[in-house]
């Protein structure tokens, strides 16, 4: 009798649903005749590139024939000075999800045990999974991780912890104290990757660096990127930093050439680019409190946020309402995925971006 391809994957990918990425302009544009359609469904940087970093890509488009450097020495030159690091401290990555890929297949054998909080990044459950991990879920408070709930998970078996701050869908963030406690009162046989994605956002005085206890705890690594403020998630570059130690076990597994030359390239030049990233600062912390106040005018609940989106409650199913925006060329993104079926996530656009949404979104309520 013959067997189905499906029946000869392993039972953790048969049961993993495909991600599902946001809805393109062009498939919007497309399907519906729409000419002047927004994206506000993928947390990118409404400013667009880092003005730097699209010079310095250009630029490298002339030795596209050439292999690029695969240890990334010149970048991590650059990240080292920036973030204050040693570049053996320094992991590059084909975007932060290869960083996660990496730290799953070294630290994972299958059947061990990895702890994520509820309405956590979906890609932390995929490499886990992908590894041979068992992951337990832990139920959220106030759509945020419970960081107790999430100690008193770990077992023996327990070899990694996916945590990100701020979260995202939710926006929601842990301060220093909390998790500065909870890394303390962790086991040695833990590693944890804790995800600052969108650190560059946070303003709030009480958000740690994590960067700041890579010494004091080794089995921490921290993920970030340049998808998000630097404007480059078409590039796809990303970075982790922890102990030389780790990083040298997670550099040993990393494929050559994985960052291609213009991510190398705008990378470097994006780092001194400290304009495009004040700008984008501003743009995001005006949209936030203009999404928010919004949100109170039209009786919706919203969970705060310290990133560059929100998600919002329209108080029934969200999957209407998404398509009722559409309608008026505004892509969000739905979070039924995530089992918040009553909730969109909007990232925060440049000031006509908000303008169209504003205007959209009370008709698309209206139904």
């Amino acid at each position: 009798m013959s067997r189905s391809i499906r029946d000869l994957a392993t039972a953790g990918v048969r049961a993993l649903m495909p991600y599902q990425p946001g809805k393109p302009l062009s498939e919007l544009e497309r399907e519906y005749g729409i000419r002047d359609a927004i994206k506000l469904a993928s947390n990118e940087n409404p400013l667009g590139p880092s003005p730097l970093g699209l010079a310095a890509a250009r630029q490298a488009l002339g030795e596209v024939e050439l292999y690029p450097d695969s240890h990334g020495f010149a970048l991590k030159q650059a990240l080292a000075a920036a973030v204050a690091v040693d570049p053996g401290q320094l992991v590059l990555g084909n975007g932060s999800n290869e960083i996660l890929q990496l730290v799953a297949r070294a630290f994972l054998n299958p059947g061990d045990e990895v702890v994520v909080a509820q309405y956590a990044f979906a890609i932390f459950t995929t490499v886990a999974v992908s590894a041979g991990g068992r992951v337990v879920t832990v139920p959220a408070r106030d759509w945020g991780a419970d960081l107790p709930a999430m100690r008193a998970a770990v077992t023996d078996r327990t070899r990694v912890i996916f945590l990100a701050n701020p979260n995202n869908p939710t926006g929601t963030w842990h301060r220093a104290d909390e998790l500065r406690a909870f890394l303390e009162s962790l086991p040695a046989h833990v590693v944890v990757l804790l995800d600052e994605a969108y650190c560059e956002y946070v303003s709030e005085p009480d958000y740690p660096n994590g960067l700041a206890w890579l010494g004091r705890f080794p089995n921490l690594l921290v993920s970030r990127t340049f998808s998000k403020i630097h404007g480059l998630a078409g590039l796809r570059l990303g970075y982790g930093v922890a102990s030389t130690q780790m990083a040298d076990l997670l550099n040993r597994l990393r494929e050559p050439f994985t960052v291609n030359n213009l991510a190398l390239a705008a990378g470097q030049a994006a780092l001194a680019d400290h304009e495009h990233v004040r700008r984008a600062r501003d743009c995001n912390a005006r949209g936030l409190l203009e999404l928010a106040a919004a949100c109170q005018r039209l009786g919706l609940a919203h969970i705060p946020s310290v990133g560059n989106f929100i998600a919002v409650d329209v108080g029934r199913p969200a999957g209407p309402v998404y398509e009722a925006l559409l309608r008026q060329g505004v892509i969000v993104r739905p979070l039924a995925p995530y089992d918040m079926p009553n909730h969109l996530r909007i990232t925060i656009g440049t000031p006509a971006q908000m303008d169209r949404l504003l205007a959209a979104l009370p008709q698309a309520l209206a139904g």
